[in-house]
């Protein structure tokens, strides 16, 4: 039994690891005998975790397909408000609680980071460890699960807002502002610091929509 769940887990987390870094995407086709090759596990866990998937809203219905799911813009924009509070939180605690080693990491990933502001994929998924180092060093277990199900949701946006000429650089100074504040202990500061970050970031998406809409 144990041994089931920990394969149903590895099958949820794989896939939801692929949707993420964009392997598939919205409006993309999950079949389940495809799924399972490609995982190298039975289709059984495999079932469960797209089960799992689409009780979550990652995965929507087709006729009698499975598809990754898409935010239309009123879901983008309730998903973002939500984020801004709940990151803003996030910043303001661990400006609270952080320790003097997580403090020196979020630094180090900033420094690193901005030697790669002119690729935005690596910038992706380093904008995600960074947001995460944050979310760890608020200490605060419950905020951290509602934070990994929001981030979730943001995988089902096609592009990222780091895409937009100029942003890369831009949010690297951002970071630089919320890092300053949770390591001076400024817990308003670092609140205001990563909301306006991702009222930034929701904006620069926005413009991005538009320009694939015209």
């Amino acid at each position: 039994m144990t041994q089931g769940k920990s394969t149903n887990k590895d099958a949820y987390t794989l896939i939801l690891e692929a949707i993420d870094t964009g392997l598939y995407r919205p409006g993309d086709r999950l079949v389940e005998s495809e799924l399972a090759d490609r995982l190298g596990v039975s289709r059984t866990p495999v079932r469960e975790a797209l089960q799992r998937l689409e009780t979550q809203s990652l995965l929507a219905r087709d006729g009698r397909s499975l598809i990754v799911a898409s935010l239309d813009h009123n879901q983008m924009a309730e998903l973002y408000v939500v984020r801004a509070e709940l990151e803003g939180l996030a910043a303001k605690l661990a400006a609270k609680h952080a320790t003097p080693e997580e403090k020196r990491v979020l630094q180090d990933m900033v420094d690193e980071d901005r030697k790669i502001v002119n690729d935005p994929n690596a910038l992706a998924r380093a904008n995600r460890r960074f947001h995460k180092q944050i979310h760890l060093a608020s200490h605060n277990r419950f905020l951290v699960q509602q934070l990994d199900l929001l981030h979730r949701s943001m995988a089902l946006m096609a592009t990222t807002s780091l895409a937009a000429e100029g942003r890369g650089m831009v949010a690297m100074q951002e970071h630089q502002n919320i890092v300053d504040a949770i390591v001076a202990g400024d817990q308003e500061g670092a609140f205001e610091a990563l909301r306006q970050h991702i009222s930034v970031a929701f904006m620069t998406r926005l413009k991005l929509d538009a320009k694939t809409h015209l």
